[in-house]
């Protein structure tokens, strides 16, 4: 997993240094995929909570 994890890593960093896209703007971006990640697996959320209370996944 974790190197599937560098790979896109490294992967996103290139296409960062090649991007026209404003970093602030990749931002919203990335937050706006965030919240509707989070939506999608809220009931996966709400089963992990039960067992560790107050998680949420990280944002990166």
């Amino acid at each position: 997993m974790y190197i599937a994890y560098s790979a896109i890593q490294k992967q996103d960093d290139q296409q960062q240094q090649n991007s026209t896209v404003p970093p602030n703007h990749e931002r919203v971006i990335r937050y706006q995929a965030y919240i509707e990640t989070c939506a999608k697996y809220s009931n996966e959320i709400a089963a992990i909570q039960k067992y560790i209370p107050g998680w949420t996944p990280a944002f990166r």
